[in-house]
């Protein structure tokens, strides 16, 4: 590596808006999140599944695919 051009790394601190915390490596000393693994949707299994039935029905009768 060259000398001087690399940015120092350190071990940061992750805070979450929920209060989750974690240690993680980065070029910043803190990092503030808004949504981690914790408070996710997708994660915590509470997510809701947007279902397209009826815009692709009204897709296929305005073009008159069968």
């Amino acid at each position: 590596m060259r000398e001087g051009i690399h940015p120092e790394y350190h071990q940061t601190t992750v805070t979450c808006n929920c209060g989750n915390t974690f240690v993680t490596g980065s070029t910043k000393a803190e990092i503030h999140v808004e949504v981690c693994s914790k408070c996710h949707s997708f994660y915590t299994g509470q997510q809701k599944v947007a279902r397209a039935d009826g815009r692709i029905d009204k897709f296929n009768k305005k073009y008159g695919v069968k």
